[in-house]
Formats: C-alpha cells, sequence, structure tokens
C-alpha cells in the first residue's frame, strides 16, 4: 500500500512546533521576544543612561513565568502576577527606570499578552469566584502600573482614556472567549460536547492560519500605538482594521464573503479618514492601514487556495479597486487632498501589483498541496480496499472453495446413490458434515486473517467480538491492556451491525493502546460511544502529552493508516489529533445502515 511521503518543509516544522508548544505559549514568547529587542535596544542606544532600561527585564520575565505557570495553576499564578505588577511598579520607580507602553499606558507587550492569557485561563477552568477574585487582583495591579510607573511626564489624559478603553476591550475578549470554553459538569451531555467541537474547530483553524494571526497581531499592535499617538480620531479606523482581522482570520471558512467583507471594512476605512484628518502619527501603508494589507492579503491567499483563480478573480478585482481608492484619497494626508500625480500612481500601483501577484502566487501553492495530499490520501484508501479484496478473493479460491466444492460432490453423489444403496447415502452425508465443519473452520480463519493481527499488548479480545458492543468494551477495558485508567460513558442498542460493532470495538481498542504507547503522564482516558440518528459516534481521548522519544520497540506508523482505511471501508468519518488540552483525541461515525459496498 502506497503511503505520503514523510514531509520536512519549513513550514511543516513550523506547524507542528506550534501545535506541540500551543497558540498561547507562541504568542507569549513571540511578545517576549519583541520586549526582548526593543528593551535591549534601548538600553544600550544614546538616549538618557546607559543600562538603565535593563531594570524592565526583571518584571517582564515574571509575568511571561506567570502566564505560563497559569496553564496548570491558573488562580495561584494571576495572584502572583499581581503581586509582580505592584512590587516592579516601585522597583521601576526607585531606580527610575522609564517606562514603554504598548496596547496600556506603561505596560509592555508581554505584560499585556500575559496578563490578557491569564483572565482567559481564570476564565475558563477557575470557579466563579475564585477567577473573579483573581481578575480582580490583576485589573488592580495593572492599574497601579499605568498609573504609577516612571515616565518623563505626566500621563496625558487621552492616554488615560485610550488605556481604560483597550483595557476593558481585552478584558471582556478574554473572559468571553474563557466562559466560551468553559466545560461544566453540571451541564447537559449536548451541550458540552457541541461546546468541545465548536471549541475543536477554532483550535483547528487558528493552527491552519497562526501565519496570518501573527502577521495580523503585529500590525494590530502597531496601530494600537498608532491609536495612542493619533488620538480619539484614529479610533473608527483602529476598529475597521480589527473587523478586517476577524474576518481575515475566518477566511478559509466563506473565502468568498470573507473577500467581500474585508474588501467592504478598507472601503469604509479609506472614505472616513479624509474627514478625520489623521495626522501622520497613524502610519498607513500607500494610504491603507497595515492591518488591512495584511487582512487584504490573507483573504487573496485563502480565496486562491479554495476556488480555482479564474473564478476568483472578480472579487480580487473588487479589493483591488478599493484598495486603489484608499491609496488616492489618503496618500496625500499633509494637504488632505486626493493623490492625483500619475508617476506617483504607477509607483504605487506597480508595489500593489507585485504584492498581488505575490498572494496569488502563494494561495495557488497552497491549492497545489492539498490537491495532491488529497489524491495521496484518495490513493492510499483505495490501495487498501484493492489489497484486502484481493486477499479476501485469494483466500476464497484457495481454502473456502475447496471445501465448499467437496460439499457439492459428495451431495451429489449422496443423491445419486441413496436409491440404490442407502448405506453409502448416510456416508456421503457423513463426509458432507466433515467437510461443512472444515468449511466453517476455513471461514473463521479467513475471518481472523482479514481483520488481522492483534496490536501489540492486546488481548484476543477482537477477535471474540460479539453483537453486544457495550459488553464488548466492558471486556476491554477491564482487560487494562493499556495501562491506564479507562472511563465509560455509554448509550448503545443491543444487536448492532456485527461489522459496524467489530470495527468500532477494534478503533477503540487501537486507540487506548495507542494511548499507553504515545501519551506520556496520562492519567486518564474516557471512551464515549452512542448512537446519534444512523450514526455511531465513538470518542476516545486522554490527558497526556506528547512522548519526547519514539516508544520502545518504535512505531511502525500504521495505527492510525489502519484506523482510517477501516472506516473508509464502512464509509464513515474519522478524525484525530491533538486537543485544545493537550491531549490526545480519536473521534469516529460509523453508519449503521449498508452504503454501497463496503468490501
Amino acid at each position: 500500500m502506497s503511503q505520503a511521503p514523510p514531509s520536512s518543509s519549513f513550514s511543516t516544522r513550523v506547524t507542528e512546533l506550534v501545535r506541540r508548544l500551543g497558540m498561547p505559549v507562541v504568542v507569549l514568547l513571540a511578545a517576549l521576544l519583541f520586549d526582548l529587542v526593543f528593551v535591549t535596544d534601548a538600553a544600550l542606544d544614546d538616549h538618557g543612561p546607559k543600562f538603565v532600561d535593563f531594570a524592565l527585564f526583571p518584571g517582564i520575565f515574571a509575568m511571561a513565568g506567570c502566564a505560563i505557570w497559569a496553564r496548570r495553576r491558573a488562580a495561584v499564578a494571576a495572584m502572583v502576577a499581581a503581586f509582580a505588577l505592584a512590587f516592579f511598579t516601585i522597583f521601576q520607580r526607585y531606580l527610575h527606570t522609564p517606562a514603554y507602553s504598548s496596547v496600556l499606558a506603561n505596560l509592555s507587550i508581554t505584560d499585556v499578552v500575559a496578563g490578557t492569557e491569564m483572565v482567559y485561563y481564570l476564565a475558563r477552568r477557575a470557579r466563579p469566584g475564585v477567577a473573579f477574585a483573581a481578575i480582580s487582583s490583576l485589573v488592580i495591579g495593572a492599574l497601579i502600573a499605568v498609573f504609577g510607573r516612571y515616565t518623563y511626564g505626566d500621563v496625558s489624559s487621552s492616554a488615560i482614556v485610550s488605556a481604560m478603553l483597550f483595557g476593558a476591550t481585552l478584558l471582556a475578549a478574554a473572559v468571553v472567549i474563557g466562559a466560551a470554553g468553559r466545560t461544566q459538569s453540571d451541564g447537559r451531555r449536548e451541550v458540552r460536547e457541541e461546546r468541545l467541537r465548536k471549541l475543536r474547530r477554532a483550535n483547528a483553524l487558528a493552527m491552519g492560519q497562526w501565519p496570518l494571526i501573527g502577521a495580523l497581531a503585529i500590525t494590530l499592535l502597531f496601530e494600537f500605538g498608532f491609536a495612542y499617538d493619533g488620538g480619539p480620531s484614529g479610533f473608527p479606523v483602529l476598529f475597521c482594521s480589527i473587523g478586517a482581522a476577524v474576518v481575515a482570520v475566518l477566511s478559509p471558512r466563506r473565502p468568498g464573503d470573507a473577500m467581500l467583507g474585508v474588501a467592504g471594512l478598507m472601503l469604509l476605512s479609506a472614505l472616513v479618514m479624509p474627514f478625520l484628518k489623521l495626522g501622520y502619527d497613524y502610519q498607513l501603508a500607500g494610504g491603507i492601514p497595515p492591518a488591512q494589507m495584511a487582512a487584504g492579503i490573507g483573504v487573496v491567499v485563502n480565496l486562491v487556495r479554495a476556488v480555482p483563480l479564474v473564478k476568483a478573480w472578480p472579487r480580487i478585482a473588487v479589493l483591488s479597486a478599493v484598495v486603489a481608492v484608499g491609496t488616492i484619497l489618503n496618500t496625500r494626508r499633509s494637504s488632505f487632498s486626493p493623490l492625483t500625480d500619475p508617476q506617483e500612481i504607477g509607483s504605487f500601483a506597480l508595489g500593489a501589483g507585485l504584492v498581488l501577484g505575490i498572494s496569488i502566487a502563494v494561495g495557488m501553492f497552497l491549492r497545489s498541496r492539498d490537491s495532491e495530499r488529497t489524491q495521496v490520501m484518495r490513493a492510499a484508501v483505495t490501495d487498501a480496499q484493492t489489497t484486502e479484496r484481493m486477499a479476501l478473493a485469494r483466500e476464497l479460491h484457495d481454502v473456502v472453495a475447496h471445501h465448499v466444492t467437496g460439499i457439492v460432490v459428495q451431495a451429489q453423489a449422496a443423491r445419486m446413490m441413496g436409491e440404490k444403496n442407502p448405506q453409502l447415502a448416510l456416508e456421503a452425508m457423513g463426509r458432507i458434515e466433515d467437510a461443512g465443519t472444515e468449511a466453517l473452520a476455513a471461514m473463521r480463519r479467513l475471518v481472523r486473517s482479514m481483520r488481522g493481527d492483534a496490536p501489540a499488548g492486546a488481548s484476543d479480545l477482537s477477535e471474540q467480538a460479539t453483537t453486544d458492543l457495550a459488553a464488548d468494551l466492558r471486556k476491554l477495558v477491564d482487560g487494562a491492556n493499556h495501562g491506564i485508567k479507562t472511563t465509560l460513558v455509554l448509550d448503545l442498542p443491543p444487536n448492532l451491525p456485527h461489522e459496524v460493532g467489530r470495527s468500532a470495538l477494534r478503533l477503540v481498542q487501537e486507540s487506548l493502546t495507542n494511548v499507553g504507547k504515545h501519551a506520556a503522564d496520562a492519567t486518564e482516558a474516557l471512551v464515549h460511544a452512542e448512537v446519534a440518528g444512523r450514526e455511531l459516534h465513538l470518542s476516545v481521548r486522554d490527558d497526556g502529552r506528547e512522548k519526547a522519544h519514539r516508544p520502545a520497540g518504535g512505531s511502525g506508523g500504521y495505527g492510525l493508516v489502519g484506523m482510517r482505511e477501516r472506516v473508509a471501508l464502512l464509509h464513515g468519518r474519522i478524525t484525530a489529533g491533538r486537543g485544545p488540552d493537550g491531549g490526545w483525541r480519536v473521534e469516529a461515525w460509523l453508519p449503521l445502515e449498508a452504503n454501497g459496498d463496503d468490501g
């Protein structure tokens, strides 16, 4: 059976690294790196005393450490972070260390990102009363830092208003997103499962869109700073940029509509900017805000990736026209007059065309890669089906057909000799019985061989599958051959189709075996099986993490492939991957009714 060649591209390795670390940690590390570079440059420049800016590092590292700690102990980490904000405010004021502002005045980017992530973890995991107390402590610590850290002058009223507005926005967003992903033990199972499905979809979307999310986060960060410097008149443009960034991140679901949405926000921003009379404090890229430019590039890439270029070009033309309007209206902000110089217009058109061409090329490359992956997967499934059918045909011809032929011959002889010599007919009947017994044994061996050898550490349970899947699953868990405590949640009717129950049992068995082999520090696994509509829904998940080293004896890498092949033969669906909490999850949906040729 052919397999997809292992991918070793840079983007694949980076995506795998992001998946292992988790998006919150990656964002935090990016913010920390930015602060390290920025503060180091400020500490070594010729403005003010040298090296004094390095006094900011202890506070920055303390907040980053608390944010990482909050993944396990959110409440304790948040209380320590609130104390750290107050302590390092006094420390920096005593040393007369200049404070640097990002989204919030006198707070570094790491401070803001770490605080936002801690609020998210609290809203998602802590009890409501504990979460309220810890979040309140963080807010108080942030206010102490905003108003208490040393500056070269008084904090302006516009900076205070901006800090309050942006701080409240970040706080509300973190609480809402965290509460949306909260799993409550007293809620209905359907509600919990629906929330988990939405959370998994959002996690998969973020994993697939991490380069665009990173670019949008950086450009929005700069625009927050521009809004601080430009005053309240820049807020409408900033809000349009935030909206365009959100639409761009969600664009893989409906790329055509997302393209029109980003174009509409860009047009609105371009039309209102002349009336806002923004100065050069709010920097633009050819008359377009940076985040909106990044969002436009992202939706072009996702649109070309999803649909052929011949169908995508009308919407691309609309976006290009909007960019042209923004460039003409907002390039000359000193005189607040439209751009009319043909030479300047040609220069901007050349640059925009180059950016558009690169975006289309990236989208076409990703489309080609997706198509290749789909073809490889289809070829692998087809090869598996063909191999299994050919093996079945050989076994039927070489073993079963031999015995069945003998039965037919003996039956014909008994019919011909029965009237003349009843004794010979009785002897033929005995030989028919023996041949039938041998044929039945051969058929059982055939079924056993087609089901494959049991995986390492497995029992013979899968070879003894019955029509009672619930009893089989309990027997599998009672055997504890995977070495992890397992909880069963079953809602199954009796007498499921035998081929469905047998495949379901094998899927659960292989998943639990993988838990024992690959999930480091796993303490519990959950097996959930229920009938929903006309499908059997299976879910196996654990609370472990990926092992840093290969399991003893190596891993052939055929477990997931085999499960996908088995599900494909039943015309079902299967998903497997790391969940939002770090554990591994396998889900399968198996039709209960025959759907075509099952092979």
